[in-house]
C-alpha cells in the first residue's frame, strides 16, 4: 500500500495544505485543501473517501473534487463517516444553499456520492483494504483509521486530544507507522485543551501509552500544526527528549509511504 501525503497542516498559508491521503490510487482520507493538488485523472480514480470528522479543514476539498469530476466517473463515490458527521455534510454542505445536493444529483437512484455510515470499532474492506475505525476525542464526533498494509498497519489519530481508548487498541496491533496530531504549542496548551487538540507536554502524555513490540520502535509522525505556531511546536518536542524514546519525524506533504 502507498500513502501520499496531500496535506498534513492545521491551517492554510503558502504551502500549508489541509488534511489529506490518498492511499494507493482509490482512497481517500480526509478530504482537506490538499486534495487540490491532483489532477483529474487522479481525482476520477478516487472511489472512496473515509472522513475522521465534520470540520472544514478535513472536508473542503470534498464538494469541489465532486464538482470536478462526477460527470467523468461511471460509478457514484463513497464516503464513509461516523452518522453524525453525514448528517453536518447534507446539513450544511449538501444542502442546495452552500452547495449542490449531490446525494440525489443526477437522480436520487443513481446519484455523484453515496453515504455511507460507519461506527467506532468497525472493520470494513474499502477499495480493497482492510480498514479499523479507532475513537477520537475531539470537539465533534471523530474517528481516527487503521490501515493494513503488508509490513502492518498504518494508523492516524484524526484530530484527537487525551485517548486512552485510542491508545488500547493500537496497542494490541501490529503498527507500521503512526500519524499523530500535534495542533498548538505549549503556549497555547489552555486553547489545545479547550479545542480537544494535542500540544507537546500532552502528546508526551500520549506517548507513554505505546507499548512497543521487544526489541522494536514503530516510526512516528507529527501531522496538523498550525502554521504559526510550527516552529514553537517543533522546538518545543525537540526540548521534551521525546526524538530519543520515540522514532519521531515531522509529517510534510507529498511524502509518500510504502507499507
Amino acid at each position: 500500500m502507498h500513502i501520499r501525503v496531500l496535506g498534513c497542516s492545521g491551517a492554510i498559508g503558502k504551502d500549508c495544505r489541509t488534511t489529506s491521503f490518498l492511499l494507493d490510487d482509490n482512497v481517500l482520507v480526509d478530504a482537506g485543501t490538499g486534495v487540490g493538488d491532483l489532477t483529474l485523472d487522479e481525482l476520477r480514480r478516487i472511489d472512496h473517501v473515509l472522513l475522521t470528522h465534520a470540520h472544514l479543514d478535513h472536508i473542503a476539498a470534498l464538494p469541489l473534487m465532486l464538482d470536478s469530476v462526477a460527470g467523468l466517473r461511471s460509478q457514484a463515490l463513497t464516503v464513509h463517516a461516523l452518522p453524525a458527521t453525514l448528517a453536518a455534510l447534507k446539513a450544511h454542505v449538501f444542502n442546495n444553499t452552500i452547495w449542490p445536493d449531490f446525494t440525489v444529483i443526477p437522480s436520487p437512484e443513481a446519484p455523484f456520492v453515496r453515504f455511507e455510515p460507519l461506527d467506532v470499532g468497525q472493520q470494513l474492506t474499502v477499495g480493497g483494504k482492510a480498514v479499523e475505525v479507532l475513537p477520537a476525542v475531539h470537539t465533534v464526533p471523530a474517528v481516527g483509521y487503521a490501515v493494513a498494509g503488508t509490513r502492518g498497519h498504518w494508523v492516524f489519530s484524526g484530530d484527537t486530544e487525551r485517548n486512552p481508548a485510542f491508545w488500547q487498541r493500537v496497542n494490541q496491533l501490529t503498527v507500521a507507522m503512526l500519524v499523530i496530531e500535534t495542533a498548538f504549542s505549549d503556549r497555547e496548551a489552555q486553547l489545545a485543551k479547550r479545542a480537544l487538540h494535542l500540544a507537546p507536554h500532552s502528546l508526551a502524555q500520549e506517548l507513554e501509552h505505546i507499548v512497543y513490540p521487544p526489541g522494536a520502535r514503530y516510526p512516528i509522525y507529527i501531522t496538523h500544526t498550525k502554521p504559526a505556531e510550527t516552529e514553537a511546536i517543533f522546538a518545543e518536542v525537540e526540548a521534551l527528549d521525546l526524538l530519543h524514546r520515540h522514532e519521531l519525524h515531522w509529517l510534510a506533504a507529498g511524502q509518500v509511504f510504502r507499507l
